[in-house]
């Protein structure tokens, strides 16, 4: 089971650790590589896996107008990096006084003092500490004083992870599902809690579950209907999801609702996640409710051709 640890002066003692450091947004099928080189690497000397990762994202810091949009929320990238075999999660407060820590203390006081890695891997023209003038150059040389080892992701695989993220926000922007799960490398996931709404789907026969996400910097896709898993209280159904105004009966803030087919329990404030798997059609504005619970009983068909 991997191990979380959200204060890096309270770490253990690693056993020839192999560390990565990143952000890791989406842990999407590039990032799975670089994850088995690391598995891999670390089975060969007899160690432990190690990401540090920041919370919260850097660019909050740096940028703070700059929307994030991420692919996952913490608790997603962590049940995520744990699944394909990362033993030790390190999680490292970014701040101001973070982000003005010297590159000679960062190496020194950080990466060597707390995780006495045998090696440590970073991105091609990753830079650290203050005005980014830390780099390979001098985590190797450091290194070689300190006995790690510092490598170095390529410019290529580097930029096949950034094209990789750049398509799959893309693709959900654009309701193109299917093409943002084939990058991920499993479904994209929506995590939150059930809320009251307003109750209309309920009066027409389609009784929806509101979902407040967990993160306000977590992407939602494009406006429209889709067709979902849904995983509440352990067990998981099919479903129809709608994110959007509501413009048929006059919505004025963007929701997320979610029918559960065959499914009636009262689910306030549960935890929920939801899984795409394909997307149903745009959002529209119907001449009434009539014509509203005609599509919805449509849309439901549809869902249920799509899970067979």
């Amino acid at each position: 089971m991997m191990k979380i640890y959200d204060d890096v002066n309270n770490l253990p003692e690693f056993k020839n650790a192999i560390l990565t450091i990143g952000t890791f947004d989406g842990v999407h099928l590039g990032h799975q590589k670089i994850i088995h080189q690391l598995v891999e690497d670390a089975r060969r000397v007899g160690g432990e896996t190690v990401i540090m990762t920041f919370n919260p994202h850097p660019r909050k810091i740096i940028q703070p107008d700059y929307p994030l949009e991420m692919l996952n929320d913490f608790e997603e990238k962590a049940a995520l990096l744990e699944k394909f075999g990362i033993d030790n999660l390190v999680s490292i407060r970014f701040n101001e006084d973070f982000a003005n820590m010297p590159a000679e203390d960062y190496v020194q006081n950080l990466i060597y003092n707390k995780f006495n890695p045998q090696k440590v891997i970073i991105g091609y023209d990753h830079h650290f500490g203050k005005g980014r003038t830390g780099n390979i150059d001098l985590l190797r040389t450091m290194g070689n004083n300190l006995g790690f080892e510092a490598y170095e992701i390529s410019a290529q695989q580097l930029n096949e992870l950034i094209i990789s993220s750049t398509k799959i926000r893309k693709a959900l922007h654009e309701g193109n599902i299917q093409l943002a799960n084939n990058h991920l490398g499993y479904h994209y996931t929506l995590n939150g809690k059930v809320v009251e709404g307003n109750k209309i789907g309920r009066t027409i026969g389609f009784p929806t579950a509101n979902i407040q996400l967990d993160s306000a910097d977590k992407l939602i896709p494009m406006n429209g209907v889709y067709a979902v898993k849904v995983l509440v209280n352990e067990l998981e159904y099919n479903g129809m999801m709608n994110i959007g105004l509501r413009p048929t009966v006059n919505g004025k803030s963007r929701t997320i609702e979610v029918n559960i087919l065959d499914f009636d329990e009262d689910i306030y404030y549960q935890p929920i996640k939801v899984s795409l798997y394909e997307y149903i059609r745009g959002e529209v504005k119907f001449d009434g409710i009539e014509s509203l619970k005609q599509q919805i009983a449509k849309d439901k068909e549809t869902v249920k051709e799509c899970f067979g």
